[in-house]
């Protein structure tokens, strides 16, 4: 995929200020300040512990930050703001915003007991009120998309790695969301499955879906990424065009941990 073939990247779709996260006495997050537009695929790189899943999680307030603002659509993420003061967002609420964030873990969370089908079509049924036969038939479609139209019927126990990732990458299309994440999504995985997620990814991509992707997969991210940021010891360090960081970093600590993965 050329960039002349990349969907332009429209408005600021996510926003960070100042975002800080800690666990106990660590700070995990130290202020970041990122923003992400329509039909990115945004890529987070850098070492373990670095902060990039516990940002993820933030995004769809899995994890609630301690200070800073987070936006998605211009929606404060997880709370409303009165005055100069945050008020915290109730369950139901939080769970109504986040319909619209599809998230696809390093484990695939796919439930045991439903097929691969059954798992595509929970949510849209019991949380969106979906008809169960369009339902199906959506799910049947995805299923197609991610190239496992012949595995409906499958359980997650009968399936690959790759296969079960794919089912979880279409069970979050299913909720139509305006925003997809991925937190290493390939890391689980077999080497000889990295490609048939990533493919699908790339598919995604192309069809102008806003992706924020935590990686290890750096030809992944170089040909793909529209932006690409360095995370380490909870703070970017650098930020860029995959290609300009991923050639000509700027920062040592990002030249140190490239010349470990590259």
């Amino acid at each position: 995929m050329t960039d002349l073939e990349k969907p332009a990247s429209g408005q600021v779709l996510v926003r960070s200020e100042g975002v800080r996260k800690s666990f106990g006495l660590v700070e995990v997050l130290k202020g970041i300040d990122l923003e992400v537009r329509t039909g990115e695929v945004f890529c987070l790189v850098g070492p373990s512990g670095s902060g990039k899943s516990t940002f993820l999680r933030c995004i769809n307030h899995l994890e609630k930050i301690n200070a800073g603002r987070l936006w998605v659509d211009g929606e404060l993420v997880g709370y409303r703001q009165k005055g100069d003061k945050l008020y915290e967002l109730k369950d139901s609420e939080v769970a109504l915003k986040r319909r619209d964030i599809g998230m696809v873990f390093q484990r695939f969370n796919l439930f045991p007991h439903m097929t691969a089908l059954e798992n595509v079509v929970e949510a849209p049924i019991q949380v969106k009120g979906v008809n169960r036969t369009a339902a199906r038939e959506k799910a049947r479609e995805l299923l197609e998309r991610v190239g496992l139209a012949d595995k409906a019927d499958n359980y997650p126990s009968q399936l690959s790695g790759g296969q079960q990732q794919r089912v979880a990458i279409a069970r979050a299309l299913a909720m139509e969301p305006k925003l997809m994440l991925f937190d290493e999504p390939t890391s689980a995985l077999d080497p000889e499955l990295v490609g048939d997620v990533l493919d699908v990814m790339r598919q995604l991509a192309q069809d102008g879906m806003t992706m924020i992707v935590v990686t290890h997969e750096m030809g992944f991210a170089r040909e793909v990424g529209d932006a690409l940021v360095f995370m380490d010891g909870g703070v970017v360090v650098e930020s860029g065009h995959p290609r300009d960081v991923l050639t000509n970093p700027r920062h040592e600590r990002t030249r140190a941990f490239l010349s470990r993965v590259l």
